[in-house]
């Protein structure tokens, strides 16, 4: 049997100095257009025989010793790692466990620095660059998750290392790119799930608590401020944390802001394009400058790297900083909206995650979310 490595290890291996090659074998172009940093591809069935390609996989490996695999599922790359190991024992093989899928399941955490009165803990899907937020107060341990992947788990052991008991769960908006485990999360712990009360337009059939326009919802001594910021979608929030932190979601990225057609697609997004450039300029710029902001998303590039920043570093910018720096919000209106209308390919499946995400479709297995959530987030403009 061939011997597996678990995407966590992957990763510790990917931030360390250890020598290895990555082999994917998927089709060359799934592999274009998402991958594991620094993966090479060599594109292998999952019925293939290793007969005459060992002398092009010796040099593709080029004397490395340590050889992984990794494809969609674990499939083909266990059948390229195990014709290796039967082939030649020159090699330390192993095959990436639950291939592509495993990999989308790798978190990494980090602490966003926003003053002694706030414990803000990022939590980052490696994979797919969604960034979630543990928001807590020290004085009394109160915390709330906000914006978590259905990967539910990482969420409590994030707040049981920080010492923070988790109170409520909010969803700043109807994700497009990931199954939302907040009305799990809200309901295995038995706490409130918030959402903006403008969603009751968009007929979401999930019990929630609807958080009003500039409501403030104290966790503890905190106070975070639903602030409406409607474009990406028409029911967005971005939650200001003590007048310190701004949790944007996908209204305001690092380098960019979200797209706006994936709702409003029948005027290609023209419609949330307007909205959005209102709620940039009125809404979340016109808060000082030294708010730190903290997106919904990082841009994971299709060589599987982080587009700013490091896993486990936060990734976060100011509102000073913004202003100055992302070329897209010094547009006026009208080439703000053209530039919208050019955001490139949309999330894989993102019409059937929406449906999971609004309720009205069926409960997904484990397995079938993380087949649905496969390839690369597409949720910037």
């Amino acid at each position: 049997m061939v011997t597996t490595l678990s995407a966590d290890r992957l990763a510790e291996l990917q931030d360390g100095d250890e020598e290895y090659v990555l082999l994917d074998t998927r089709p060359e172009e799934s592999f274009e257009s998402w991958h594991v940093a620094g993966a090479i591809n060599f594109p292998f069935g999952p019925e293939e025989d290793l007969d005459g390609r060992l002398e092009e996989l010796e040099g593709v490996v080029d004397g490395t010793e340590r050889v992984l695999t990794v494809c969609a599922k674990g499939i083909s790359s266990g059948n390229l790692a195990t014709q290796l190991e039967s082939a030649t024992d020159e090699y330390e093989v192993a095959a990436i466990e639950g291939g592509m899928k495993g990999w989308s399941r790798v978190y990494d955490r980090a602490r966003v620095s926003a003053g002694d009165s706030v414990e803000l803990v990022q939590v980052q899907r490696r994979a797919k660059g969604c960034l979630s937020y543990l928001v807590g107060c020290p004085e009394t341990g109160d915390a709330v998750v906000v914006d978590p992947t259905a990967d539910t788990d990482e969420f409590a052991v994030a707040a049981e290392e920080a010492g923070l008991s988790i109170v409520g769960v909010i969803d700043t908006h109807v994700h497009a790119d990931h199954v939302s485990g907040g009305p799990e999360l809200a309901d295995r712990l038995e706490v409130p799930y918030y959402l903006g009360e403008r969603v009751a337009d968009r007929g979401v059939e999930v019990e929630y608590t609807p958080l009003e326009r500039n409501e403030v919802l104290e966790v503890g001594t905190l106070g975070l401020k639903a602030l409406e910021t409607p474009g990406h979608t028409s029911e967005m929030l971005s939650i200001l944390i003590d007048d310190r932190a701004l949790l944007t979601a996908d209204t305001l990225h690092v380098d960019s802001t979200g797209r706006t057609e994936l709702e409003f697609n029948e005027d290609e997004g023209e419609t949330g394009a307007r909205m959005l450039y209102e709620s940039l300029h009125r809404t979340v710029l016109a808060e000082p400058e030294s708010i730190v902001v903290c997106p919904g998303h990082v841009t994971v590039t299709a060589d599987g790297e982080f587009d700013h920043g490091s896993p486990g570093e936060p990734i976060e910018t100011t509102i000073g900083d913004a202003r100055t720096g992302i070329d897209i919000l010094d547009l006026e209106e009208d080439a703000f909206v053209d530039r919208m209308a050019d955001a490139g390919e949309k999330p894989s499946n993102y019409e059937e995650i929406i449906g999971h995400n609004r309720g009205i479709s069926e409960e997904l297995e484990s397995e079938d979310r993380l087949e649905l959530e496969l390839g690369p987030n597409n949720c910037s403009a």
